[in-house]
């Protein structure tokens, strides 16, 4: 520590002609070199890589935790900045990295992450959001349960917050919300059942959403975030009672067998 330090970000994506070239330009500056690895994209993310110039690999999506631990390994230097490509540093967070690669002192920094929902920035229901996304890979991986994967650091390692934000343009309206909470809630509640995980239909299908969105809205002021904070706050809800709904199912299937 307190040497200068090579980073390399890393970014996974599938068709996102939309973000891929905002984030990646976000991060050029602060970083040695840029691997995105794709999976099989249909649209327009390829061309743009390529002509960024950035290391451009593809490789069969077998799941978020599993494509991004691949692309980490697919880094040249140990030091791993990794968004995914809806996300951007802001010029506040590119400034800290900046300073942090000619004086390394920690194995992890972790970032608040503030969120645009559907044009308007949550800065109460969705915030801090805080998110571990630079990191020396000889001390962590990504695991969690899919989809929501998250860096785990070892025991050992030393980890600062940092209180400068990575935006994240997480979705343009709410049909787009709306169907990545279908999706998200199969692919949740799948992994949980594979994990061995029961639901219990009054504890988790009934009660967990409630508390969820009384928790985003109310205890975390989600109200002042307007008209969008209360729509996220019950899609939020929504995106529980129906992972528990489906986990619950997929519990009492079993128990039929």
């Amino acid at each position: 520590m307190g040497n200068p330090v090579l980073i390399s970000g890393v970014i996974i994506t599938y068709n996102e002609e939309r973000n891929i070239e905002a984030c990646i330009k976000s991060i050029e500056e602060v970083v040695d070199e840029i691997v995105v690895v794709d999976s099989y994209s249909t649209d327009k993310t390829p061309e743009i890589c390529k002509r960024l110039g950035v290391v451009f690999l593809q490789h069969p999506f077998e799941g978020h935790i599993e494509q991004k631990n691949y692309a980490m390994q697919q880094a040249s230097n140990d030091y791993i900045l990794a968004l995914d490509a809806d996300e951007r540093l802001s010029a506040e967070l590119r400034d800290f990295i900046k300073q942090a690669k000619a004086n390394w002192q920690y194995d992890a920094f972790r970032f608040n992450r503030l969120n645009n929902y559907c044009g308007a920035w949550l800065k109460r229901s969705w915030y801090p959001d805080k998110k571990l996304r630079l990191w020396d890979r000889k001390k962590g991986h990504w695991g969690g349960t899919n989809p929501h994967d998250r860096v785990v650091m070892d025991e050992e390692a030393t980890t600062k917050h940092v209180k400068h934000d990575i935006l994240h343009y997480a979705y343009a309206n709410l049909e787009e919300h709306y169907d990545q909470v279908k999706k998200f809630a199969i692919i949740a509640a799948n992994a949980k059942y594979k994990k061995g995980k029961k639901a219990y239909f009054f504890l988790h299908v009934i009660l967990n959403p409630w508390y969820k969105f009384f928790r985003k809205y109310v205890l975390r002021l989600g109200f002042l975030d307007g008209y969008y904070g209360f729509i996220f706050s019950g899609l939020t809800a929504y995106l529980n009672f129906m992972k528990y709904l489906r986990l619950w199912e997929l519990n009492r299937n079993e128990k039929r067998k």
